[in-house]
């Protein structure tokens, strides 16, 4: 069984932090637009509520490739093992879903159009890179058993009812 070091999951983690901390940051820095008086509006609590539910599928798809896949979301440590238990039942991309509802919890939170602009750019690269590279290569590397998923579980728009593989039913 593979153990996954304490370094190698800590490089992995540097992506999200960079995209959902560091260049907002960045962003709202450089256009001036951080607003620092939020108060408990209802504009204030969805936000928060966005980047909850993004942190949450986050931690848990990162827990899940570490447990279950016996990898990292980093390339130079991919999973061993296809992971289709928890969000992965209903959706191909919770990790990334993750990572966007935290951005689009931080454009209103912040108000900001160019965080949306972020938004925007990251879903976009994201779902090209995912559709070219991605899936080629679980492809390759899972075969069938990741054409079966494919074919079950939606890319971003989730599914109403979890996918059981046949092996679960």
């Amino acid at each position: 069984m593979k153990k996954i070091s304490y370094f190698a999951q800590l490089k992995s983690i540097l992506v999200p932090v960079t995209v959902t901390i560091l260049i907002p940051f960045v962003i709202l820095y450089f256009s001036k637009s951080i607003r620092l008086e939020w108060g408990m509006g209802v504009i204030t609590v969805i936000g928060m509520l966005l980047i909850l539910v993004g942190l949450a599928l986050l931690i848990t798809t990162i827990t899940l490739f570490a447990q279950i896949g016996k990898g990292t979301l980093a390339p130079w440590d991919p999973t061993q093992k296809l992971v289709v238990l928890g969000p992965y039942r209903y959706v191909r991309n919770p990790m990334i879903c993750g990572v966007l509802f935290i951005l689009l919890g931080e454009t209103v939170l912040f108000g900001s159009f160019y965080l949306l602009l972020w938004f925007a750019y990251f879903w976009s690269r994201y779902d090209r890179h995912f559709l070219l590279r991605e899936e080629p290569q679980l492809l390759q590397r899972f075969g069938k058993e990741y054409q079966i998923y494919r074919e079950n579980v939606p890319m971003w728009v989730p599914r109403i009812t979890p996918w059981k593989p046949e092996g679960d039913r």
